[in-house]
């Protein structure tokens, strides 16, 4: 389907194994954009009743088939996991340039399982992708972690990363992108709760 890169990452953190998948178009159609594919994948694949920071819990990334288009407001990327905060879906998107990135790195869109034994952190580029050691990035702010990744692996790269609260479980943690020298950053927190509120 037009708008796709047609291929799509699953992250199984506890064995450090990257598999691709390619979604078929007549899913793409009917759960249309980042959210409705995520969205998808979640509730077919995570089951009632789990723990949301357990390892049977998913995080998923999408962006849609408009992401790093010309047309407006095209660089989102959605968020959808269950909740740590309210137990129930979780979806979030955040704007700036890291969607538009990660999909020209030739995904649309990368599904976390599991619980690494170690911090760690995926790098995609020119349709490949790899786990690296992310034990020199762990406990640094947002803004340090762009930092010090894009001068390890250059100026193009783009950073989504979790930050301090994250790492230490905080239900509410937002996940941050585009957190160098010319963005103040821009946030993914999970926008139903405050819907419900």
């Amino acid at each position: 389907m037009f708008g796709y890169m047609g291929k799509i990452l699953r992250v199984d953190l506890t064995n450090g194994k990257i598999t691709e998948e390619f979604p078929d178009e007549k899913t793409q159609k009917k759960y249309l954009g980042g959210a409705g594919l995520a969205t998808n994948y979640l509730f077919n694949e995570v089951k009632k009743g789990i723990d949301p920071l357990g390892s049977e819990n998913k995080l998923i990334f999408m962006t849609g088939p408009l992401t790093g288009t010309a047309s407006p407001s095209t660089g989102r990327y959605s968020v959808v996991a269950k909740s740590p905060l309210t137990g129930g879906w979780g979806q979030a998107n955040s704007a700036g340039f890291w969607g538009r990135d990660f999909k020209r790195s030739g995904f649309d869109g990368v599904i976390f399982e599991g619980i690494s034994p170690k911090p760690v952190y995926l790098v995609t580029a020119d349709g490949k992708a790899e786990l690296r050691d992310a034990k020199d990035i762990w406990g640094k702010n947002t803004s340090e972690t762009t930092r010090l990744l894009k001068e390890q692996l250059g100026e193009k790269f783009n950073v989504s990363g979790i930050g301090i609260a994250g790492e230490n479980l905080v239900k509410y943690a937002a996940i941050m992108n585009d957190c160098d020298k010319q963005y103040y950053g821009r946030a993914a927190g999970l926008i139903q709760e405050l819907q419900q509120r």
